[in-house]
């Protein structure tokens, strides 16, 4: 079934004092200069990488990135002077996020995507909020604990992300001999471990934890292995229209500064979430703690130098 757009409208806010800029005030931005005339602004979202972005049903999205990006734009409308702000929600893929950010369907991209050097070449991307480990999940009952175990076996993964790449070039997956299987979305991928259609799942740890915690028996997985890659997770926006991207990192300066970020990643981690309550468990990361007290837009390569 295909998820329609859904339409959220912001209420109007209060500005924080001594924060917020005028709202007359702003750099020039086709995208922003968009908003203001139209009212209404797309995000990018995904429909299963649960916590980060995700559909809880009956067409509406949520997640920890579909959170701090409301609160982005929140800021946003305030600047542009508007009372309200229409949200309209755009399902995105692996393949397709990054066209339909550079084509201008996608204003904003919050769902689970790298940041990494090739992706940069045709989006740019705000200030990280999120550092993923890539790690395997299988099934408890697999015998399966290391990288080197996965020679023979069947690795799923999903079409168009960078995780199985990782995996072979892994110094410890010398010499071990997979095949690959392709998910269309994470939730798919995971129903090829689920259904034994694969032995493993290589993703973003955040998504095997949700995918976990979400499944009918979750005590009939584990995720195992080495960290096979550290990875910044950012918020994608145009290349083109570097005054938004300024906007969007001012924002994302005061929701750090506000001290919301701890909140937050207790509510969408910690948490029972919808729609079923379940609880991911994934603690705060020093890496992630550190991109907060850091705020940066370095690439993934920079987080894996030797």
């Amino acid at each position: 079934m295909k998820i329609q757009k859904l339409t959220t409208v912001f209420a109007t806010t209060a500005l924080v004092s001594g924060l917020l800029l005028s709202n007359t005030v702003y750099a020039a931005s086709a995208t922003m200069d968009k908003i203001k005339s139209s009212g209404a602004v797309t995000m990018g979202v995904r429909e299963s990488s649960i916590p980060m972005s995700y559909t809880t049903g009956d067409s509406r999205f949520d997640g920890y990135h579909v959170e701090v990006c409301r609160m982005i734009l929140g800021d946003i409308k305030d600047k542009l002077g508007l009372s309200t702000l229409r949200i309209n929600y755009q399902p995105v893929t692996s393949q397709n996020r990054v066209p339909l950010v550079q084509n201008g369907t996608v204003d904003i991209e919050c769902g689970t995507t790298t940041n990494n050097t090739a992706r940069a070449k045709d989006v740019s991307f705000a200030n990280t909020l999120y550092v993923e480990e890539v790690r395997i999940a299988v099934k408890a009952n697999s015998g399966i604990n290391s990288i080197a175990q996965l020679n023979g076996k069947k690795v799923a993964t999903t079409t168009g992300t960078t995780s199985v790449q990782l995996l072979r070039k892994n110094e410890k997956a010398t010499g071990v001999n997979f095949d690959e299987v392709f998910g269309k979305d994470h939730a798919d991928s995971f129903l090829l471990l689920e259904s034994g259609r694969a032995d493993a799942f290589v993703m973003d740890g955040s998504i095997l934890a949700g995918n976990i915690a979400n499944s009918k028996n979750p005590k009939d997985f584990k995720i195992v292995g080495e960290v096979l890659a550290t990875e910044p997770i950012a918020i994608m926006v145009r290349k083109d229209d570097p005054e938004f991207k300024v906007a969007v990192n001012a924002a994302i300066a005061k929701i750090v500064a506000n001290g919301k970020m701890p909140g937050l990643w207790n509510k969408w981690f910690l948490s029972p979430i919808p729609p079923k309550n379940i609880v991911v468990g994934l603690e705060l990361s020093p890496a992630t703690k550190n991109a907060w007290a850091n705020l940066n837009d370095k690439p993934a390569e920079d987080y894996n130098k030797k």
